[in-house]
């Protein structure tokens, strides 16, 4: 690489490690745990990329860009965040960021993002080739540091201005609807109307001219396309091949996987293929189980603002939010912490208490649960394959090697540390690895080590 990188972080630590990998490939760095000292370095003309924290002591980096585009036009600004939202993704995008990484970031990967900026220097990148962001971050609980989730947000990103019909597949309570609402909030389209409509709306011959004239032009989604009768379906076509100035934007949900809705003849195939310009499959929370504690965290948060009382969970209580099978998903997490903030005898919730709720509430299987005769190796194979579904027609982005080995060795870890109570020793020999190599995994992977009941 050939170029100078102007580096933004109040982290030390990153902007030594970024000093040292982009010097080694052969740019110049200026590092600063400042704002004002980097807008200082832009205004005078240096650098030829930069990378940007967002929360910084002395200010918010998203909220430079503006001036930074201002000053600089072409010049290509990475912003890198631990605030893993989607609404920081979107703001990011809105601010025409060059690119967005979330915290903790794959190097690899950053410097392939470098390298790619620096070769387009002068070039501003087209819309689709930005990542998302927005205000308000409390209005959806999108939130998650996962790759499934990370994945789900870029491809928000790129369809999110585009005229593209999509089809949102998901489990009950994953959040469909809320994806569906972020495309259209944040997009172009956002000051015109956002309508949902059923079978019942449509089920009259009136009902698609009464429909088109709601939305104006605005998003229409149709809810649970399932559902909806096959001649109805046909009439949602016609709506679609409808020419016009003021033609809507559709998308639809399904709580199906696109494969079923065509093969199981669900969707008619003229419909299928008219909504299929882009398909978004929501994880389900037994697919990011990492983000549970990140969800918890938010809702007990925002049931403090509401009123409750302050809370939090106890140590027992988030292990068992972790292995629980969560088969309504974000929704029935959200209710359980709701109730739990208001109905717990103390600040900290205890594990018994927990153990009380979900005793109410419906369970499924194991989180990598698909058939009872399903070999570890297909079940593990059957959720990659969603992962890369999550990209359309794109691949992920590099570095995916790195990124599955870690999802699937630190849970591994953690499971055997447990069921070996803590015991280190007989941990590293029942994985066939040396004490030495486990100590260094239980650190690269900020794996928490506590001595715990041996499993039975």
């Amino acid at each position: 690489m050939d170029g100078t990188v102007l580096v933004a972080d109040d982290d030390r630590t990153i902007r030594t490690v970024l000093t040292q990998a982009l010097t080694r490939a052969g740019c110049k760095v200026h590092a600063t745990s400042s704002l004002t000292t980097l807008m200082r370095w832009v205004g005078e003309g240096k650098g030829d990329v930069v990378i940007s924290d967002v929360m910084m002591p002395d200010g918010n980096g998203l909220e430079m860009l503006p001036k930074i585009r201002e000053d600089r036009p072409g010049l290509p600004v990475i912003v890198i965040s631990a605030q893993n939202t989607i609404m920081t993704a979107i703001q990011a995008a809105e601010a025409e960021a060059y690119d967005y990484l979330p915290k903790p970031f794959d190097l690899p990967d950053l410097m392939k993002r470098t390298a790619k900026a620096l070769d387009s220097r002068g070039r501003t990148p087209r819309r689709d080739e930005q990542v998302v962001g927005a205000d308000e971050p409390d209005e959806l609980p999108l939130v998650g540091k996962t790759p499934a989730m990370q994945a789900l947000y870029r491809l928000v990103a790129k369809v999110m201005n585009t005229d593209l019909p999509v089809l949102i597949t998901g489990e009950s309570g994953t959040g469909k609807s809320l994806i569906a609402k972020a495309l259209h909030d944040f997009s172009d389209r956002r000051t015109l109307p956002f309508v949902t409509v059923t079978a019942g709306d449509l089920s009259d011959l009136d009902g698609p001219a009464r429909v088109l004239a709601r939305v104006k032009g605005g998003t229409l989604l149709v809810d649970e396309i399932a559902d909806v009768p096959d001649e109805i379906q046909a009439r949602i076509v016609r709506m679609m091949d409808v020419p016009g100035d003021h033609v809507p934007r559709f998308l639809a949900s399904s709580q199906m996987d696109p494969q079923t809705l065509i093969e199981g003849g669900k969707v008619r195939q003229d419909l299928f293929y008219r909504l299929d310009g882009a398909a978004i499959q929501v994880p389900s929370l037994r697919e990011r189980v990492e983000d549970i504690a990140l969800l918890t965290e938010h809702f007990l948060a925002r049931a403090e603002r509401e009123g409750a009382p302050k809370r939090w969970l106890s140590e027992g209580a988030v292990d068992l939010f972790r292995v629980y099978s969560w088969p309504g998903n974000v929704r029935q997490l959200e209710n359980a912490v709701r109730r739990l903030s208001l109905t717990s005898r103390s600040e900290e919730i205890a594990r018994n208490e927990v153990e009380a709720v979900l005793g109410n509430q419906p369970e499924t299987g194991p989180v990598l649960r698909g058939g009872d005769s399903d070999k570890l190796g297909e079940s593990v194979a059957r959720h990659l394959r969603r992962y890369f579904d999550l990209h359309g027609a794109m691949l992920p982005p590099p570095g995916l090697h790195g990124r599955i080995i870690r999802e699937v060795e630190a849970p591994l870890i953690e499971i055997a540390l447990e069921a070996t109570g803590g015991n280190q020793a007989k941990c590293a020999d029942l994985l066939g690895i040396n004490r030495n190599t486990l100590r260094k995994k239980i650190t690269d992977l900020d794996i928490r080590v506590t001595r715990r009941r041996k499993l039975m």
